[in-house]
């Protein structure tokens, strides 16, 4: 049973609360040049490499997850948040519509509850803390337990670093204790949440009584067609499945393949550091990514193939960069078929288009809804009939997913580290988190010559037909 919050945890959100809206009233004057001068002093102190690196390595001895020669790789993100935030307007009038006679204003969203990942403690800070001083909002950052001193230390640097510019630290703010009581008193008392979290905090964060951005579960499904180069898609389903020990949603999670392609790129994946498993090996898999309820067993998120087999009870060579199976059957009680949060990934073979546009659809009805797909594949009508069918709300096309949904230098998706799934996924947006969504804007209409159509035009057809 959860515990009740304490009188000191209640009067530690009041007062964090009111010194964030004491440091937006400080900055609510500052125009656009001194506000992108703090952006470019944000994404500087914590997005050069010697910074990141450093938090980002403290983050995987921390929670004990995710790979630590490889997480630093993850200030390519930061850099793509200043690029796009330093692109746009975000003072004053930020858009004008002649033509209609619209004019917006933007203005700032509040006081935002940021929740934070244990995947990414390093990165999600700077991530939301750039977007947020963009718009002029104050951000309080609630860590998960198990990274919470990577993600204070992180926080710590970017209220120095708005310190050395004259700007309010408060501006951003970290809960240094953080418990699930405190983190639901944040919630009910800002302005907004960004809940970048596990589905019981999105949860809650809906339940809070304010506005809230959350994002929903992954179960990254990969469409490879006969018209695929078959070594880029090798290569880039690495580069995806080993990111970070594929801790991302957006991981390759289950590879759908043309039977005419199946062995060539199988014993590609191989090439590249793909383990395959036997059948005796899968079983062994299955049995230690999920307990006996059917839920992920943490100490096999975010680890290396080598230990994720030691834990199952097998061998793999030290070369192997991440572990395949082979499998044929989709459902909720076909666990290799959900997502996997590691570096395991499944294979099924496909016969014929059609087969695999019902498979893909089988696949999102056992898990993730609304986050992630893509397809390698020269045929544009193959792509676009995906895109029609598929129940996500981004799909990358010859792209390694885990690098390129979230925005890369390579795609015109918005850079961000918050993916809403939309309806699907029980969110209140479908889009990539960025600017926009920190924002409030006030539209000014003026007058413009009418636009009504006539009756004929409206009614079409029907137009003086018979009324019901």
């Amino acid at each position: 049973m959860a515990r009740e919050i304490t009188p000191e945890e209640i009067q530690q959100v009041a007062d964090m609360v009111a010194r964030g809206r004491a440091a937006m009233e400080e900055i609510r004057d500052y125009d656009q040049e001194r506000v992108d001068r703090l952006v470019r002093a944000l994404g500087w102190a914590c997005g050069n490499e010697k910074t990141f690196v450093r938090i980002a390595q403290m983050g995987v001895d921390e929670s004990g997850i995710g790979d630590r020669a490889g997480r630093g790789g993850k200030r390519g993100k930061v850099l793509g948040v200043l690029r796009d935030a330093l692109r746009q307007q975000s003072v004053g009038v930020i858009e004008v519509d002649e033509a209609k006679g619209l004019v917006k204003i933007a203005k700032p969203a509040g006081v935002i509850a940021s929740l934070i990942p244990t995947t990414n403690p390093e990165l999600t800070p700077p991530v939301t803390g750039i977007y947020a001083l963009k718009a002029k909002d104050a951000v309080i950052f609630s860590p998960h337990p198990r990274s919470k001193k990577t993600t204070a230390e992180m926080v710590r640097v970017m209220r120095e670093t708005m310190k050395q510019l004259g700007a309010p630290a408060d501006i951003f703010q970290v809960v240094e204790n953080p418990s699930i009581p405190l983190t639901g008193e944040l919630m009910a008392h800002c302005d907004l949440t960004l809940a970048t979290a596990g589905k019981p905090m999105v949860k809650a964060a809906y339940s809070s009584g304010k506005p809230a951005y959350g994002v929903g579960a992954g179960n990254s499904t990969m469409v490879i067609d006969e018209t695929a180069d078959i070594k880029e898609v090798a290569y880039n389903s690495r580069v995806s499945k080993t990111s970070d020990y594929g801790s991302g949603c957006s991981a390759d999670g289950n590879l759908l393949i043309d039977d005419r392609i199946y062995d060539a790129l199988r014993d590609a994946l191989v090439a590249e550091g793909g383990y395959l498993c036997n059948g005796e090996e899968k079983a062994k898999l299955e049995k230690a990514l999920w307990d006996a309820h059917g839920h992920r067993t943490i100490d096999t998120v975010a680890v290396s193939a080598q230990r994720i087999a030691e834990i199952a009870g097998f061998k793999v060579p030290d070369s192997a960069k991440f572990i395949m199976v082979e499998h044929d059957k989709i459902g909720k009680d076909q666990k290799f078929s959900s997502e996997k949060l590691c570096v395991v990934m499944a294979l099924f073979k496909y016969h014929g288009w059609s087969d695999a546009l019902a498979k893909v659809r089988e696949i999102y009805k056992v898990g993730g809804t609304g986050h992630s797909c893509g397809i390698y594949s020269f045929d544009d009508e193959h792509i676009m009939s995906l895109a029609h069918v598929a129940p996500v709300s981004r799909m990358m096309v010859r792209q390694p997913q885990s690098k390129a949904n979230a925005g890369s230098f390579t795609n015109g998706m918005p850079m961000t580290s918050s993916l809403g799934c939309g309806v699907w996924g029980g969110n209140i947006t479908n889009e990539n988190v960025s600017l926009k969504h920190y924002l409030q804007t006030t539209w000014v209409s003026k007058p413009i010559p009418e636009d009504r159509p006539s009756d004929e035009w409206l009614f079409g057809e029907f137009y003086n037909t018979a009324t019901m």
